[in-house]
This record gives structure tokens, sequence and C-alpha cells, in this order.
């Protein structure tokens, strides 16, 4: 009966802790944004994964998700209405900013501060 009770604890925990994670992650925060196309601009930041993977999105403006490939290198998405379009080349974390990502092969930058 306690080794019962126990494993009960501890599956209670493992699953606040996920349902925790996983709000956390969910929550979209405020931030300034800035695409080479859009230039600087108000937006919401939201973390997708824990890789780094996130999205960007405001009104007016289309939104892009940079997903998180390993660690300093990414690829991009805009959404455009109801479809997601790859954008070329990867991105990768700029050594001066790490709330920015380059592309070197279309020479565009992505940033949430």
């Amino acid at each position: 009966m306690v080794m019962t009770l126990k494993k009960m604890v501890l599956g209670v925990s493992v699953c606040m802790a996920a349902i925790l994670t996983f709000s956390m992650a969910a929550e979209a925060k405020r931030a300034r944004c800035f695409t080479t196309d859009d230039g600087y601009f108000s937006c919401n930041y939201r973390a997708l994964d824990s890789d780094g993977t996130f999205r960007i999105s405001a009104p007016g403006y289309p939104a892009y998700v940079l997903e998180v490939d390993g660690p300093g290198f990414a690829y991009g998405y805009v959404n455009l209405g109801r479809r997601n379009v790859p954008l070329p080349g990867q991105f990768v974390r700029s050594r001066d900013d790490g709330a920015c990502w380059n592309n070197p092969q279309t020479n565009t930058k992505l940033c949430a501060w």
C-alpha cells in the first residue's frame, strides 16, 4: 500500500511538471522584433520547444518560425495566410547579439528581444 501511494505521488508530480513546462513554453511574451524585410516592430514571442525553436507574430506582419536544427543553427518559415513557406538557406545565431539570427545565403536577419 505504501509503495503504491509513493508511485501515485511520483506520477502526479511528473504530470504536474510536464503541464507546467508545456504551459510555460506555450505562453507568448511581448517583444521587440526585427526582420530585414519588415524592420523593427512590436511582436509576440512564443517558445515552441526546449531546443530554442520559436515563433514571432504581430498584427499586420507575417509570422516567422525559426526551427532550431542544432546549437546555433536553424531553418526558417514564414506564414503567409494559410500556408507556411520555407525560407531559403540556413540561419546562424549571431555572435554579437544572441537574440538575432543571420542567414548568410540570403543576407537576411531576424531578431526578437
